[in-house]
């Protein structure tokens, strides 16, 4: 944020900035597909499997999805009502964030089970958005078939590309495999470079989204509230599953990039603010998440060095 102000309020960087501005636009989806392929370089395929807390997490998103349209037609809302609440929308429907294995392997989490939903989300997500979006905006023609294979190709490129080339690499070329693995939190790093550029870019976006501050304060408010209120509806979810971390990463932890493609593409490009607010929310809540296993793995530690003392 302080990056982006800095080339936002001193002409002098204007060049520069135009410069720029193209580059992170090419490597910020190459660092995704890099923390993907770091991530699944250390997951085991087999353990891979649809387990209780997968089905639940998606009946509950499905649920919210479909409450927040019948709220919307129910109501039938226009104009700047409508546009918020696509906001809104657009930050449940989400799918699971790509770099949420990431955050849940720094807090001790599941990598395959996490991995796993990530999958099914992505493809939950591809059914939800032709079915619903068509009845909330009337400017809305997509058909069902494009727009969900249209919706599957960006997954493909977005996962599946990247784990075909971790399976090559952990089953083929094992000393590639074995420098990766031994670079410990290779794939937290460059989740934290790339949440840095997404972050300036969320921030742009907010600045330049050409309406009031008022509108802005709404969104940002309201995605507050429901970033909170998935992370923890994931965490009571997961905790009859003994899966609280991976369950909680899964619903609150949304790959807002992808929310922000959806609402420009398909809704008032206006509501892309909702999940760009969401993106500093849930990046907040995950550094609190972190800064807490490690205060508790820390004392855990300490405890247990005095205790053989």
């Amino acid at each position: 944020m302080v990056v982006y102000f800095t080339f936002h309020y001193v002409p002098a960087l204007d060049e520069l900035g135009e410069w720029l501005e193209p580059f992170f636009d090419t490597i910020l989806p190459f660092f995704m597909g890099m923390i993907l392929f770091t991530t699944f370089c250390r997951v085991n395929f087999h353990r891979m499997r649809i387990t209780g807390w997968h089905i639940w997490i998606s009946v509950v998103q499905i649920a919210l999805v479909m409450m927040t349209t019948a709220f919307i037609i129910g109501y039938s809302m226009k104009g700047h009502d409508l546009i918020v609440m696509e906001g809104v929308l657009t930050c449940i429907i989400g799918p699971g964030a790509a770099a949420a294995a990431v955050v849940t392997g720094k807090l001790g989490g599941n990598l395959e089970s996490m991995t796993t939903y990530t999958f099914l989300s992505n493809f939950v997500t591809a059914l939800l958005v032709p079915l619903v979006f068509p009845l909330i905006d009337s400017d809305v023609t997509m058909g069902f078939w494009p727009a969900f294979f249209l919706i599957l190709y960006k997954v493909c490129l977005v996962l599946v590309v990247p784990m075909i080339a971790a399976y090559i690499v952990k089953h083929y070329l094992h000393t590639l495999h074995r420098w990766i693995v031994g670079i410990e939190d290779l794939s937290f790093y460059m989740w934290g470079i790339s949440l840095s550029i997404v972050t300036g870019v969320t921030v742009k976006n907010i600045v330049n989204a050409h309406t009031t501050w008022g509108f802005i304060l709404t969104l940002a408010v309201l995605s507050l509230g429901l970033c909170f209120i998935q992370f923890a509806i994931g965490r009571y979810i997961g905790h009859f599953f003994n899966s609280t971390t991976e369950s909680g990463q899964a619903l609150g932890q949304k790959n807002t990039a992808f929310a922000i493609w959806i609402a420009y593409t398909y809704l008032n490009p206006l509501s892309s603010v909702g999940p760009g607010c969401y993106i500093i929310w849930q990046n907040a809540v995950n550094s609190l998440e972190i800064w807490h296993h490690r205060k508790q793995t820390s004392s855990v530690v300490n405890n247990s060095v005095n205790d053989q003392q």
